[in-house]
């Protein structure tokens, strides 16, 4: 089932606001698909990565990145309370900050977008020192915030080898 709102029967919010939160958490039901829910998250944010980098420019962007972060830190605190477990795997909104951070700016040239994706996922995965540490934040800015690092180490080594390579 791709809405899973029983799950949502542990939150103390009335069942409408439960059902914007989650839909919002998952990214429309993203999150509940099956195995890898963080890599479908990821996945699910490229056709809005596109939208952003070509219809925005880099000051609109950055905007709309921002306000994308406010709602994602929101949504992703209200459905880990709605949930009642800490990052549940069906939260994927963080996946699509990190995402998003991950491919500022980036040339929109398919092997700059994959390599973009695969660091992304690598950091988000692994979880290096320092980045472990901000799951330990309260609520959403736990869920979100190592994934937004995640991103920004990814497009942190995206700029070196675009430099390297004389900018794609």
């Amino acid at each position: 089932m791709l809405f899973c709102f029983e799950e949502a029967a542990k939150g103390g919010m009335p069942l409408p606001w439960q059902r914007i939160t989650l839909f919002l958490a998952t990214f429309g039901g993203i999150g509940y698909l099956p195995a890898m829910p963080g890599t479908w998250g990821s996945l699910a944010a490229l056709p809005l990565w596109w939208v952003m980098q070509h219809l925005l420019g880099p000051r609109g962007y950055a905007l709309a990145w921002l306000g994308l972060l406010a709602v994602s830190l929101w949504a992703a605190g209200a459905a880990w309370d709605t949930l009642g477990e800490v990052d549940h795997p069906a939260i994927v909104l963080d996946e699509v900050m990190g995402l998003l951070a991950a491919l500022a700016w980036v040339p929109p040239k398919w092997p700059w977008v994959i390599l973009g994706f695969a660091l992304f996922r690598v950091f988000d995965i692994a979880k290096p020192y320092p980045l472990k540490l901000l799951e330990q934040l309260p609520g959403g800015f736990g869920v979100v915030m190592d994934d937004v690092a995640a991103g920004a180490a990814a497009r942190v080594v995206l700029a070196v080898l675009l430099a390297i390579s004389g900018g794609g």
